[in-house]
């Protein structure tokens, strides 16, 4: 590996994606030390109540922490939470520089960390990587500054924008690559949520099925009642406003919602712009009418000025599918 503190940031980042989806409602971090010896030790945040990637590189590294460069994802904590603060293990450890990629916005840290190790003495460069952990961190920042989550919401259509034939029938759209897909999504999110009209139209299970199999599972939420036997259960049942809901989520530490509501439910967070990432699975299929279901039900753009238009994150291709992921 080239010995530059990009390349060991890039391999930090590398770790913080391999528990994505484990940790909420802690953030997912990556943490590399590198000895003056040249040995590299790793870490990565365990679920809560587990270490954090600082504590479990710096016990790996040992006596050898001493006079070392650690590269972390996050700024080190500064606080006594269900772990001792990192930032006091660094100094405890005689760590002699610590490279940070962003700074955590959350009340107990928002720079603390970074001030106690400089008061130690201890160097610290801030900014290395900042834009890849921004994206990788996006959900937990925003949660940390908003109290609500990162929303997703998840759309499968064919290349006309229809998401069920006009006699409702919708499986399968999407070929077996990109459903699991979007299995591995919901096990990066917290909570799935759809609306009461899809539990009885569908009664879908919305757990993660991946392989390996999932280490948790998401929150399964329904806008409205659920009926008794549905597979959905147990399920958090919510209504009113998105605004209180979105809220209702963030205090329960949710800090991913995938949406995976029908049209209605769809149109209902577009409309509000409350979309953080729209992900599209577009099958080449047409339904070759006007009379399939759309992606969105309910009112749209009056006129091609008031387009909602968003920035095209990625595409790929999932066996005879595409993905893409839109950014708000």
């Amino acid at each position: 590996m080239v010995d530059t503190d990009e390349a060991h940031m890039a391999r930090a980042v590398a770790l913080a994606a391999s528990v994505h989806g484990t940790t909420a409602p802690n953030p997912w971090v990556g943490c590399v030390v590198v000895a003056t010896t040249g040995d590299r030790f790793e870490g990565a945040t365990a679920p809560p109540g587990g270490p954090h990637a600082e504590a479990t590189a710096l016990a790996a590294a040992g006596q050898l922490a001493r006079g070392a460069t650690l590269y972390t994802t996050l700024e080190p904590c500064a606080h006594v939470g269900r772990t001792p603060p990192c930032a006091d293990a660094i100094v405890a450890a005689g760590v002699g520089r610590v490279v940070v990629a962003v700074l955590d916005p959350d009340a107990n840290v928002a720079g603390r960390g970074v001030a106690g190790l400089r008061q130690a003495g201890v160097t610290v460069d801030v900014g290395v990587g900042a834009d890849d952990v921004t994206e990788q961190l996006a959900p937990y920042l925003k949660h940390r500054r908003t109290g609500r989550p990162w929303v997703v919401l998840k759309l499968a259509a064919t290349l006309d924008g229809r998401t069920a034939a006009p006699d409702g029938s919708s499986r399968w759209i999407t070929g077996e690559d990109a459903r699991r897909d979007v299995h591995r999504l919901r096990s990066q999110s917290d909570a799935v949520l759809v609306g009461a009209g899809t539990v009885r139209a569908d009664d879908p299970e919305l757990t993660a099925r991946t392989d390996p199999p999932s280490p948790r599972q998401p929150l399964r939420v329904v806008l409205g009642r659920v009926p008794a036997g549905a597979k959905v259960h147990p399920a958090v049942e919510l209504s009113g406003d998105l605004d209180a809901v979105l809220a209702d989520l963030g205090r329960r530490g949710v800090l991913q919602v995938l949406v995976e509501g029908g049209a209605t439910v769809a149109h209902e967070f577009h409309a509000r712009q409350l979309v953080d990432r729209y992900v599209l699975y577009l099958a080449p299929a047409l339904t070759g009418g006007d009379d399939g279901r759309p992606l969105f039900a309910g009112p749209g753009a009056p006129t091609m000025a008031d387009l909602w238009r968003g920035r095209l994150v990625s595409v790929a291709q999932l066996g005879a599918d595409l993905r893409l992921e839109l950014a708000a």
